[in-house]
């Protein structure tokens, strides 16, 4: 994040999101804060809550897809979690301060790539000689092991080095070794402790159990290839100091990190209470104290959520922000709304990303000799059926380019292999071949598109 401001962040988030200028401002907004904050003298910088945003807007428009970029544009920890798979408390499901395990699970891996990023060359030595062991089991770094009986030497220093230039020079990659392969998921779930679901828990159980069994190692042949993947691991999990990963993710979680909730508005109630909307209320009680600063159990140590940024999203086609809770309603003072897309929008949506549709379809027939031109009316055409079709049955933004372009290009897509080393021309004409039937029986498009 550092040296990024607001319009280089609204800059990078244009090359993947048409329109929703507004969404990209604040956040991007709530993004530099971050670091402002973060250099803000110390007794200052605790009174500094991060201001947490709402975005409002129909499904397809791109609220998903901001926090999706952000993940790989900001340097720090984040996760998008959906409200719906959160339960109430005492209610069978996950609990809601599992997302803040998961989002420090998320700063532990990535600490722990660095660091193993930055011990990789100086590991590289002990991994060889490591894979040089399981090539020649009788002799030691030195050349000099001794056979069971106890004297000779099984295998000269000479004989291993000549292994060793073999193995640097690549003509070893493909010979089969055996290794021993831990079938570790990670520590112990620390739902076992600190009340967490009943997966969790169960989860949790069974890794004690291989490790108290020994179930968890097995030997196993592969390539050097391979090898050299696995022993490289262990290697790196042996030089790494977990404690230290755990402190510098944990201060990078409570300063710098964002979790997106997704799909908030199907949380919300309306005044008339049933069993399933007392729940859900339940759910926003239960995410309330999160949002607002509360301390977490997690197995990496306890995180402080009071400086985590939340950004929250929904459709809110069947309810209001306002059938929030209201303290829940006062944690998210940022309101955005996202606008609904228009035949323009999607006409710029199949050309200008870096990831357009029109790009990935192009290389992926390409990949079997066909070559895909999209002519100029033919974008124009798709855009208007897509726009057409949202307006007459649901709207589905963007998410409705995907089915126009797969319906128009299936029969090329089923075919590619008989038409290798072609160029195929896609106009209105093909367009509208493929799909005008569709679209005009209105009951048959709301199937099919």
């Amino acid at each position: 994040m550092e040296g990024l401001t607001p319009k280089q962040i609204v800059e990078k988030l244009d090359q993947y999101i048409i329109g929703q200028e507004k969404a990209k401002r604040a956040v991007a907004v709530a993004l530099r804060n971050r670091l402002r904050r973060i250099q803000l003298p110390e007794e200052i910088r605790d009174e500094v809550a991060p201001k947490n945003i709402l975005m409002i807007g129909p499904t397809g428009v791109g609220k998903t897809e901001i926090a999706r970029r952000l993940a790989k544009l900001v340097n720090a920890p984040f996760i998008k979690v959906e409200a719906t798979k959160y339960t109430e408390v005492g209610y069978v499901g996950r609990d809601v301060e599992s997302m803040v395990r998961d989002l420090m699970a998320v700063g532990f891996n990535n600490v722990k790539k660095e660091m193993e990023e930055s011990l990789r060359k100086e590991s590289e030595p002990k991994v060889e000689e490591r894979l040089l062991d399981l090539l020649l089991p009788g002799s030691g770094e030195d050349g000099a092991a001794k056979d069971d009986g106890g004297n000779k030497p099984v295998v000269s220093a000479e004989t291993r080095e000549k292994f060793r230039a073999m193995l640097r020079s690549g003509s070893l990659e493909e010979r089969e070794v055996e290794v021993s392969v831990k079938k570790s998921r990670g520590a112990p779930s620390m739902g076992i402790i600190a009340g967490g679901s009943l997966d969790d828990i169960q989860s949790g159980m069974m890794d004690i159990q291989d490790m108290l069994s020994g179930k968890n190692v097995k030997k196993r042949f592969v390539s050097v290839r391979e090898a050299r993947k696995i022993i490289s691991e262990e290697v790196l999990d042996s030089m790494i100091d977990a404690d230290k990963v755990s402190d510098i993710a944990r201060e990078r979680v409570e300063q710098s990190g964002i979790i997106f909730i997704d799909e908030i508005d199907k949380i919300a109630t309306k005044n008339e209470s049933s069993g399933g909307q007392v729940s859900r209320e339940g759910v926003q009680r239960d995410i309330l104290p999160i949002v607002e600063g509360s301390k977490v159990n997690t197995k990496f140590g306890v995180v402080d959520t009071t400086h985590i940024l939340f950004i929250a999203a929904g459709a809110f086609s069947l309810s209001a922000p306002s059938d929030l809770i209201p303290e829940l309603q006062g944690r998210f003072p940022l309101r955005v709304e996202l606008e609904s897309l228009t035949k323009s929008d999607f006409r710029r949506i199949l050309l200008e990303p870096k990831n357009a549709l029109t790009k990935q379809y192009t290389a992926l027939l390409e990949t079997e000799g066909v070559k895909i031109s999209f002519t100029d009316d033919a974008i124009e055409r798709m855009s208007f059926l897509a726009e057409d079709v949202n307006a007459k049955s649901e709207n589905i933004g963007a998410r409705r380019l995907h089915t126009i372009m797969e319906k128009v290009l299936e029969d090329i897509s089923f075919d590619a292999d008989e038409h290798s080393g072609e160029t195929i021309t896609v106009d209105a004409g093909y367009v509208d071949e493929k799909l005008t039937g569709v679209v005009q029986d209105q009951d048959l498009s709301r199937y099919i598109l």
